[in-house]
């Protein structure tokens, strides 16, 4: 097997990403697509995990493929550094999660804190649980496993997600011998790197409970997000209140996003987040300026964002050349992949013909 550094990453095309998803993963890949040190980066757009729960909508899902690869496009992830591919186009991935599903109990499955918690989060609970959707982690595994991927970047959310991989791989090598690579997390390094609230300072931004601020927004629709529904600080009633920080969405945006020059630009009466922040909590300063402060700093992040993505949408012809090349490449690889597997399983019956040798000796020793 490779000693390459090979990264595979990915998203479900539910619909466009936002903020959440630049500040918790896309930054980190363009920094990591140009840092020089990995041979490989593959992206993966996971559109048949996304119909484990859109089932009756493949619409949805098949018309958001674009919008996600006009979204990796504009934030800087450059085709010819990274391969961006469709996971329903590579039907080695679809051998290897039935494979796999023979390595792990539906015990197991039942104990991955992740699948628990999506459960619960998607209702499944009262309505049925789709067997794919209860899958997903021997899919996801297949996922990795077919890219021979040694780093794969999680939030600790996922770290679940990944050690049942990791299991995977080692029965699997266990029994049929030394045929997968064992990958390891890529956590992120920070606060920072982690994904955002929603405006509302719910957990996560959602597209249902609209509270999102998207990489494609317009300036007049940021705005909006801000003063009218950014949470702050309810104690915080009159500007000579002291402010609070915690659970405070406009200074966990800022703290994300905000750098020392953005005061020099927008609000020179302090040097940096530092002050401010301290200004905030001593009582003195109102949410409308920091809300102000983080609307610029918005724009300033997304604008060049928003134009790069209006140029790939005038050229979509090019756009789907991208993900047909990608895609063809890691069909590929991913099939070279299925047939190492295959071969550690002995079930690459039409490879060669020497299975008509075990075959003539099973049957000899049968007759005597």
């Amino acid at each position: 097997m490779s000693e390459k550094k090979i990264i595979l990453t990915g998203d479900r095309p539910t619909g466009r990403l936002h903020l959440g998803h630049y500040v918790g993963s896309l930054k980190r890949r363009v920094e990591l697509q140009n840092s020089g040190e990995y041979d490989e980066i593959n992206i993966l757009i996971a559109d048949d995990q996304a119909l484990t729960d859109n089932v009756e909508n493949p619409g949805k899902i098949r018309s958001n493929i674009v919008n996600v690869v006009l979204d990796y496009l504009s934030v800087g992830i450059d085709p010819s550094k990274t391969t961006i591919c469709v996971q329903s186009a590579l039907p080695a991935l679809h051998a290897l999660t039935f494979y796999y599903m023979n390595l792990v109990t539906t015990a197991r499955l039942s104990r991955n804190p992740t699948v628990k918690a999506e459960i619960q989060m998607r209702g499944f609970a009262d309505e049925g649980l789709p067997a794919g959707f209860f899958c997903y982690p021997v899919s996801q595994a297949a996922d990795i496993t077919a890219f021979d991927a040694t780093v794969v970047p999680v939030g600790e959310d996922q770290l679940p997600m990944l050690e049942q991989c990791r299991e995977i791989v080692e029965k699997f090598n266990r029994i049929y011998g030394d045929t997968l690579v064992l990958p390891k997390a890529m956590i992120p390094e920070n606060e920072m790197q982690r994904r955002l609230p929603g405006v509302d300072g719910k957990a996560k931004m959602s597209k249902s409970l609209g509270n999102c601020i998207y990489l494609s927004d317009s300036a007049s629709t940021i705005k909006k997000q801000v003063n009218g529904k950014m949470f702050t600080d309810p104690q915080h009633l009159k500007i000579e209140d002291p402010g609070h920080l915690e659970g405070n969405v406009v200074f966990t945006y800022l703290t994300a996003l905000c750098k020392d020059e953005h005061f020099e630009r927008y609000l020179p009466d302090y040097k940096n987040l530092d002050e401010m922040k301290e200004h905030y909590c001593r009582g003195g300063l109102g949410d409308g300026t920091c809300k102000k402060l983080l609307i610029n700093v918005l724009e300033e992040t997304l604008e060049p964002i928003r134009k790069e993505r209006a140029k790939w949408e005038a050229d979509i012809d090019s756009v789907y050349d991208i993900l047909a090349e990608g895609t063809a490449k890691a069909r590929e690889k991913t099939n070279a992949t299925l047939e190492r597997v295959r071969a550690a399983m002995r079930i690459d019956y039409f490879k060669d013909r020497s299975i008509i040798k075990e075959w003539d000796k099973i049957l000899k020793e049968t007759d005597k």
